[in-house]
């Protein structure tokens, strides 16, 4: 169950984070608001399912627990709790400005989200790899 849950998750951080994202900028007649618009939305329903399936992690782990495999779900549930509660807010409002019409400079606060991706990356790789050894 536990190997099950982080390959789907993993499939779907590589999927959204590291093709969707960045690629729908640079789709023809794609607006700055436009893209903003459909990567809350799309991030939304990441977060949600990510949620739903850490759930599931820290369930199949307290079912049958391994000391490795609970540190690393603690981990994820630490890197999405920061992802959700500080980064993303923040990345809401600086969205909320552009969407208002603001110039603003690149953000910073895309390169922390996309720094624990990878690490999230990471630690999905060896949460599945620990539990199916």
């Amino acid at each position: 169950m536990v190997a099950a849950v982080s390959f789907t998750w993993l499939g779907m951080v590589l999927a959204i984070s590291f093709l969707e994202a960045p690629l729908k900028f640079r789709a023809p007649e794609v607006t700055v608001a436009l893209g903003l618009g459909i990567g809350r939305l799309v991030f939304r329903a990441l977060n949600r399912v990510e949620l739903v399936l850490l759930v599931l992690a820290v369930v199949a782990v307290a079912v049958a627990p391994r000391p490795a495999l609970v540190g690393i779900v603690a981990g994820l549930g630490v890197l999405l709790g920061a992802q959700l509660g500080v980064v993303r807010p923040a990345l809401n409002r600086r969205s909320d400005r552009v969407l208002a019409g603001e110039e603003l400079p690149r953000s910073r606060g895309h390169l922390v989200y996309i720094a624990l991706e990878v690490v999230k990356v990471a630690l999905l790789v060896a949460l599945g790899t620990v539990a199916l050894a």
